[in-house]
């Protein structure tokens, strides 16, 4: 939890500005923003890597200020650009980070073991680091974030250049850790498609301002209904779709010739029943399609531009 939290420089420039942020534990937490909205500088305070300039912070039930170490003992962090030791192994430094976290010597061994097996690392464990790839990287960063066994989850851009594979490979392990050992995570991140994918909820900062808070299902709500269009075939016609569609929302103006389009107020789980109701009319049609408002969406309308990257990064 945050309450008014400040980070000032010299100059006046505020990179974080009165931010105020409740966040549920055993949650997925995503946080949205361009570079330079204060993302990097939020988890560097609650990490207690950066004292704030005003305000408070709480983390795993502490004060970032207050009681650091106890924050620190609590938390894992795998930030964007990890400093790791290319001249060890994998298994040496999560054996390492065991006993720094004050892990007994069985107990790291055993730390070790497990995380390289679920993280995919078993085959490179005894190969020294430099000569990973920048997703074995990545999933090594990670596993050494959870070698004390945090309460709370700090990955910052954790899949920035990552191929589309070792992307997944990572998500699914972050689903796994919150589901089976209901693990929180705060998550930055540029790209729209990992915050839809994995976040409960999300919050959007830009110019060190929260600008949009809430579920993904939520915030898209905010900006429109998910749209159906009905292309008619085959002797039916646009007036036969209008007819069946205007049963279930909003005939939507325009669209393309010879067909109609719904908004549906109550979200696309009413599709299936409007095509059914088309079919059961006899109503054919040559093309459907399904149009849902998305996090693009959602951060243009609450910033005015396009996130750098967005879907297409993702993709």
């Amino acid at each position: 939890m945050t309450r008014d939290l400040v980070r000032e420089y010299k100059g006046g420039i505020r990179a974080v500005d009165e931010v105020s942020l409740s966040i549920e534990s055993g949650g997925i937490f995503g946080f949205l923003g361009p570079n330079g909205a204060g993302k990097s500088t939020i988890v560097r305070m609650l990490t207690t890597l950066l004292r704030p300039t005003s305000g408070t912070a709480i983390v795993a039930g502490y004060d970032v200020v207050k009681e650091p170490d106890a924050v620190r003992r609590r938390i894992g962090v795998a930030l964007q650009d990890a400093a790791i030791d290319p001249y060890m192994t994998g298994r040496e430094l999560l054996r390492l980070q065991g006993v720094l976290h004050g892990l007994r010597r069985a107990e790291c061994r055993g730390r070790a073991d497990v995380l390289l097996g679920r993280l995919d690392l078993e085959d490179a464990a005894d190969r020294r680091v430099a000569t990973y790839s920048g997703g074995m990287r990545r999933r090594l960063d990670l596993a050494l974030s959870l070698v004390h066994e945090p309460v709370v989850l700090f990955l910052d851009e954790p899949t920035t250049g990552l191929d589309p594979v070792s992307r997944v490979t990572l998500w699914e392990e972050v689903r796994r850790l919150n589901r089976e050992h209901g693990t929180t995570v705060f998550l930055t991140t540029q790209y729209l498609e990992e915050a839809d994918q994995l976040a409960d909820r999300v919050a959007i900062i830009d110019g060190g301002r929260i600008v949009a808070d809430g579920s993904p299902a939520e915030l898209k709500a905010q900006i429109g209904f998910p749209m159906l269009s009905v292309v008619a075939a085959d002797g039916s016609t646009a007036d036969d779709v209008r007819r069946v569609l205007a049963g279930f929302g909003e005939i939507v103006p325009g669209g393309r010739e010879g067909g109609a389009s719904v908004r549906f107020p109550g979200g696309s789980a009413a599709m299936a029943d409007a095509v059914r109701a088309l079919d059961i009319a006899g109503v054919r049609f040559a093309e459907i399609d399904l149009a849902e408002p998305t996090l693009d969406d959602v951060f243009l309308a609450s910033t005015g531009r396009h996130l750098e990257g967005g879907d297409d990064a993702a993709a």
